[in-house]
């Protein structure tokens, strides 16, 4: 079961989260936290696997570097009223895992824990929208079919499976793409997936039969830096 650390200075939030988490059988609250200051140590306390924070409870960039050296393994999300594009891109940058609304549904929430739980990242997409400002480009129906595969959260050799070529192909469509819209990594691409892309795109299926959906919501892992990338 993943465990849960709520740091926020409205109690109400924290009565709210408990009662959800209640009713899971995935996810559990092992504290609730209403002061910044007093994270890290909860944090070394109870080591939980995600760290919800309230954007508006006192947090600062300083902050968050403080508590990523006091538990390296938690998995940060930050929960908003709303944050500036600027705000979201630096917190991205340092190594925010999740960026969720507080008007998001509970079933929002729900897969948003999970999901950075699982590893991934969550952002939804007016966020995304916000951030890719980037115009549209012609690609051919295989890269968009790359795009919208790798936008769903996919790993090289599942993206592979899925277009029945191989995970060096697949690298070298990654790196032609990377140049072509002019961005950085599998993350970027991702987002520029999620915005430019038509829902249901290119009529792919899973090895299940179920045709692949760009989702409403964008959840991917970055990649850590290693030889052999994964998703």
């Amino acid at each position: 079961m993943g465990t849960v650390l709520l740091c926020s200075d409205e109690p109400i939030l924290a009565e709210g989260l408990a009662r959800i988490l209640r009713d899971s059988s995935a996810l559990s609250l092992v504290s609730y936290c209403d002061r910044v200051d007093l994270l890290s140590d909860e944090l070394r306390t109870h080591h939980p696997d995600i760290l919800l924070i309230d954007h508006s409870s006192g947090f600062t960039f300083n902050v968050l570097h403080t508590l990523q050296a006091a538990a390296a393994r938690t998995k940060i999300i930050l929960w908003v009223t709303s944050i500036p594009t600027e705000l979201a891109l630096q917190a991205m940058g340092f190594g925010i895992r999740g960026i969720l609304s507080k008007t998001a549904s509970i079933d929002s929430l729900l897969r948003c824990l999970r999901s950075v739980g699982d590893g991934e990242l969550w952002f939804e997409k007016n966020l995304t929208e916000s951030i890719m400002s980037a115009g549209r480009y012609s690609l051919t129906r295989r890269e968009g079919q790359l795009v919208s595969l790798l936008a769903q959260g996919l790993k090289n050799r599942d993206i592979a499976a899925a277009l029945g070529i191989s995970e060096g192909t697949v690298k070298v469509y990654l790196s032609k793409l990377f140049h072509k819209l002019g961005v950085k990594d599998r993350l970027e691409l991702a987002l520029y997936g999620v915005k430019n892309l038509t829902p249901g795109g290119p009529g792919l299926q899973s090895s299940s039969g179920t045709p692949w959906q760009t989702p409403r919501s964008f959840f991917v892992e970055r990649s850590a830096p290693r030889v052999e990338q994964g998703n």
